[in-house]
């Protein structure tokens, strides 16, 4: 396993994140099936693993909990604030009030006293980021929290985060949770540059681009009312001018991965890791079986003739 530093912070981290959104009620409800799937993970040399207290409300950190039994300390444990988790005006954003409660709610459903990466769930235009930093600084000085990330983050954001870090002396941010894939390049313009040139570290969130990159979605294919395309809002649809255009790329996507020994979902998680900004994306494998496949990536290699290709299917810089 190629472990490597998570930005400019000495901690390392293996160059897949094992996440765990799909644990719990939203997706696997079987605990202990989960949790062997974990276990797998860690087996296989992942030392990383992300969640998340709005995860099926809480329930993907009670696994998460459970799983890391006496296994703890082998693992850089990352979970988020900011989504709503009650029906309170208070109940969500990054004041310090709701991150200093849902910190401690997190640590009692992890069954853990620290948690090695707090971030940021999304910006909160409401709070001061001054207000926001200072709540984590004393998290870390009381030891519950080791570093500090965020998600989904503005490049604007992030340089505003890491001036107030160095003019008011407070713990800065050590990594950003983008989302990055072969579809969904908008990060190159701008936020990978700033995270570059800050050191920051970059673990890239829907790298299969919530399933499109798996090849399941393709040209004559058809997919059942049960299938998470049509169950999930925010995918975009195969009927639709929009999905047409994702299942022309998929197809040319596909002999690109064959000429690799690899199918599609290796390969574009491989591409991920071709860019040296990246430190790991996170894969987030409902079942035994997808955590197998998607560990099959990392002995892939995107050839640079490969790499250009895709650019002229899917320039630098833009979303599909």
């Amino acid at each position: 396993m190629d472990y490597r530093n998570l930005g400019r912070a000495g901690v390392r981290v293996s160059p897949l994140c094992l996440g765990t959104m799909m644990f719990g009620a939203r997706g696997n409800a079987d605990h202990a099936d989960a949790i062997r799937i974990i276990h797998r993970a860690l087996d296989a040399g992942i030392n990383f693993v992300d969640t998340a207290n709005v995860y099926s409300n809480g329930e993907s950190e009670e696994i998460v909990g459970k799983a890391l039994k006496g296994r703890r300390d082998a693992v850089v444990l990352a979970t988020k604030v900011h989504m709503p988790m009650g029906d309170g005006p208070n109940d969500q954003g990054n004041s310090r009030a709701h991150i200093l409660r849902e910190v401690e709610n997190s640590l009692r459903r992890l069954q853990t006293d620290y948690i090695d990466l707090y971030q940021l769930h999304r910006p909160d235009p409401n709070t001061p980021i001054e207000e926001t930093l200072g709540a984590l600084d004393d998290l870390v000085h009381a030891g519950k929290v080791r570093y500090i990330g965020s998600s989904t983050f503005a490049a604007w954001e992030l340089v505003e985060s890491y001036w107030a870090s160095a003019r008011l002396h407070l713990a800065r941010f050590v990594c950003e949770q983008p989302p990055y894939s072969i579809f969904a390049r908008g990060i190159e313009r701008d936020v990978l540059t700033v995270c570059q040139k800050y050191g920051t570290g970059v673990i890239v969130w829907s790298p299969l681009s919530r399933g499109w990159l798996t090849g399941k979605y393709h040209q004559g294919a058809s997919y059942s009312p049960e299938a998470r395309a049509a169950r999930d809002r925010f995918i975009t649809k195969p009927d639709t001018p929009e999905g047409q255009r994702r299942m022309e790329l998929v197809e040319a996507l596909i002999p690109l991965a064959e000429e690799v020994d690899a199918n599609l979902a290796q390969y574009a998680l491989a591409w991920t890791l071709a860019n040296p900004t990246v430190t790991a994306p996170i894969i987030g494998p409902r079942t035994m079986e997808q955590l197998e496949d998607n560990l099959g990536a990392l002995d892939v290699a995107i050839p640079p003739e490969h790499l250009r290709r895709i650019d002229e299917l899917v320039p630098p810089g833009t979303d599909v």
